[in-house]
């Protein structure tokens, strides 16, 4: 079994953090911790809640208030967190990766009775890992309809939780195994509840998969890359996928600002340049990479939720100044709204291969015939305390500036105890 992404990742168990990769960990803690206190008022998910909450106590905390077992802790924190999709993302991943990995470390290190510091490293290398798989399964695991948040999700989780078990090489390489069979999502679920779910499960997975080797349970020598495993089982690549050098991969996410899908956000920061009046415009033109087509083009959403994952509508909205930052905007009835409808009917999509999954560009047709040009790439370098007070200002749109402060100075403590407190604060 040398060689494998198996053996990688039980290398890179043991790895040391580095600072910067542990910096943009707590970035992104602070940022989980945000989306999923908002996620937790969305009432479309309370009866979820509720029917989990029911199946016992135990030390754990959730959003919005109950404390279950670290199972179900993963599984609804993963959920509700993602449950707005405005969590961070990684673009070669394919993926979100802290809503798979963070629910379920949060949940471990508070059966543990860890410190903050020791979970953020668990953590940072569960996300690295996921990384390494989702490069390791490639476009092709995606493109045929699998979920990597889910899939390369549920794998990080595992290894991140392994770290935080301490568990030994056999007992981690049959966690991994155990993963290997429960890992899932699909993208048929885009733009419904199951797709929140499928990061919550991969969380859970992950929980679940360390304690049954933990406790002694086998599998596969390699599930996730031997014959008949995940890998060759699930259309993955087998690309070229290696351990990070001096700058990790986790230094690549990017952080979403609007609130909708991430593949939108090249083409609003785009939109968001322009200041023309849309009585004036003709017709749109929105160039996006392939990639995208499939993932947030609905040409005619019907629900606030599937309006996030919309080119169409979130331009139109953006054109009219309907902010597309604040979750308020994604309503039903922002989807009937007959300035939204008469705009967004002038928007046409087209996949162009020029363009990398982080850029998009945008023609708009004037009435008088002129033409205007925009264009946007979301990997233009952004300074860490740029992007620090950007997510403070989301955070204070989500929860409060009161309370954004208080996420912020927890997320930078070294108390976990304090920082889960704040979870079940509604």
């Amino acid at each position: 079994m040398n060689g494998t992404i198996t053996d990688q990742l039980l290398t890179f168990a043991a790895a040391a953090v580095p600072s910067d990769a542990a910096e943009m960990m707590t970035l992104s803690l602070f940022d989980w911790m945000a989306c999923g206190i908002a996620g937790a008022r969305e009432e479309d998910f309370e009866d979820f809640v509720a029917s989990q909450k029911g199946m016992g106590q135990g030390p754990c905390a959730l959003f919005g208030g109950g404390n279950v077992p670290a199972p179900t802790a993963a599984l609804v924190n993963g959920s509700l967190s993602h449950a707005l999709d405005y969590d961070d993302t990684h673009f070669a991943h394919i993926g979100h990766p802290s809503v798979a990995v963070l629910p379920a470390l949060i949940a471990m290190g508070q059966e543990l009775h860890a410190d903050l510091e020791t979970v953020i490293e668990a953590a940072t290398i569960g996300v690295e890992a996921s990384i390494l798989v989702g490069l390791w399964l490639g476009r092709t695991h995606y493109q045929v309809g699998y979920h990597q948040t889910a899939t390369a999700g549920a794998f990080g989780a595992t290894l991140g939780a392994a770290r935080l078990l301490e568990l030994d090489a056999d007992q981690t390489r049959a966690a991994l195994g155990l993963c290997a069979s429960m890992a899932s999502g699909l993208k048929a679920q885009f733009g419904t509840m199951a797709k929140p779910l499928n990061a919550g499960l991969a969380a859970r997975t992950g929980v679940e998969a360390t304690l049954w080797a933990q406790g002694g349970m086998t599998a596969a020598a390699d599930g996730l890359a031997g014959p008949l495993g995940f890998g060759p089982t699930h259309h993955g690549e087998a690309a070229e996928a290696t351990l990070p050098g001096a700058n990790w991969r986790i230094l690549e996410i990017s952080h979403k600002f609007h609130a909708c899908c991430h593949g939108l956000h090249a083409m609003l920061e785009a939109v968001g340049s322009a200041k023309i009046r849309p009585e004036v415009i003709q017709s749109i033109k929105i160039r996006t990479h392939p990639r995208w087509m499939s993932v947030c083009n609905i040409p005619s959403p019907k629900t606030g939720l599937s309006a996030k994952f919309s080119y169409t509508q979130t331009c139109a909205m953006a054109l009219l100044g309907l902010g597309t930052d604040a979750i308020d905007t994604f309503t039903d009835e922002i989807c009937r709204d007959p300035a939204v409808v008469a705009l967004r009917d002038l928007v046409t999509v087209t996949a162009d291969e020029r363009l990398s999954e982080t850029q998009s560009e945008v023609s708009i047709t004037l009435a008088a015939g002129d033409m205007r040009r925009f264009k946007h790439d979301l990997l233009a370098p952004m300074e860490i305390t740029v992007r620090a007070e950007k997510l403070k200002r989301k955070a204070s749109a989500l929860v409060g500036g009161t309370r954004a402060e208080v996420l912020w100075q927890v997320a930078r403590g070294d108390s976990l105890r304090k920082l889960t407190d704040q979870l079940v604060m509604s």
